[in-house]
């Protein structure tokens, strides 16, 4: 079904005001709660595995936000994702968008953690740190074709639950660690993670989702939820609506 701002009966111009008037308006929450239920569903089907189809609902999420924001949906790639990077040859991101002229637009990468917090913390911050230095790289030397800086994203899913919540111990041997890890739990440390990916300019916006269950998910922080994050990347579309008019 075409949406009424795509009707012919209005200029582009037109089309592009209900667009913008029409997505300040629009509320995906209902969206949101079913990709958390179809995590959960999905997770129960496949067992404890970190990444793969337990996050197919958000991307489906994703890709209706960009079209509701103008991009056409043969714009949107879901698969074999693989753009060069600096320190590696290539990396696979869950979602890009590449303009019918050939520009990088986005890129987003999604992951999940329930149980086992110990041991993929530090793996989780490794690898988002690394793979937002290794993009921004290949942007600087030329690695992709961009009009402008493309926008970069990052979603973490968390389990909530007496593990995650529950106080960590630091290890002190030499030096001090920060404070603000002092007494932290895991929810915390990811929430520091989080915040701090976006304060340094490690990605354009991060959503930090924390869940208990298939009808329960909250954010630790506005500027790091899913709706902040929504906004952001919708923003950033609809400020480029030429890149997709030819």
């Amino acid at each position: 079904m075409v949406a009424f701002y795509q009707s012919e009966y209005y200029t582009k111009q037109q089309q592009k005001v209900l667009r913008i008037y029409g997505l300040s308006n629009m509320n995906y929450t209902k969206s949101i709660s079913h990709a958390i239920k179809s995590f959960w569903e999905t997770k129960k089907k496949q067992g404890n595995v970190l990444a793969g189809k337990q996050l197919d609902a958000f991307l489906d999420l994703l890709t209706r936000v960009a079209v509701d924001a103008g991009v056409p949906k043969e714009c949107i790639y879901l698969k074999n994702n693989h753009i060069p990077g600096y320190f590696r040859a290539t990396k696979d991101w869950d979602l890009l968008i590449i303009s019918p002229k050939g520009n990088l637009v986005a890129a987003i990468e999604l992951k999940s953690q329930v149980g086992s917090y110990g041991n993929n913390l530090n793996n989780r911050t490794e690898e988002s740190l690394g793979s937002s230095e290794d993009f921004w790289t290949a942007f600087r030397e030329g690695s992709f074709r961009c009009l402008q800086s493309p926008w970069l994203g990052y979603i973490m899913v968390v389990g909530k639950d007496e593990n995650s919540m529950r106080m960590v111990k630091v290890s002190e041997p030499h030096y001090e660690v920060r404070p603000e890890f002092k007494g932290a739990s895991y929810l915390d440390r990811y929430r520091i993670l989080c915040e701090r990916l976006v304060l340094e300019h490690k990605y354009s916006a991060v959503a930090l989702i924390a869940t208990s269950g298939k009808n329960h998910y909250e954010s630790l922080c506005d500027k790091i939820s899913i709706e902040s994050f929504i906004n952001s990347f919708r923003g950033h579309l609809l400020g480029l609506e030429n890149e997709f008019n030819i």
